[in-house]
């Protein structure tokens, strides 16, 4: 999962753990994306539900960097997008 396929997917986005969490226990994603510098006890939760749903779960570098693909001032530890 590359900063650029989030930007072109925005409309799509769900951001931020917590949304990310309620969005994929709906049923409404499609594919998670995990920034690698955030805190463990955060994203392991996403992983753990990604896996158990199989779920698409893919890994980015930067929270900041995938903050800014997302179209937000501050980096963002997981996003989603929905089906």
């Amino acid at each position: 999962m590359s900063y650029e396929k989030v930007a072109q997917v925005k409309p799509r986005l769900i951001i931020g753990t917590k949304q990310t969490l309620k969005a994929m226990k709906s049923g409404m994603v499609s594919e998670v994306i995990i920034a690698d510098d955030a805190d463990q006890h955060i994203t392991s939760k996403v992983s753990r539900l990604a896996k158990d749903l199989q779920i698409p779960c893919s890994h980015v570098e930067s929270m900041k960097k995938l903050g800014n693909a997302c179209g937000i001032d501050v980096g963002t530890a997981a996003v989603a997008i929905k089906r």
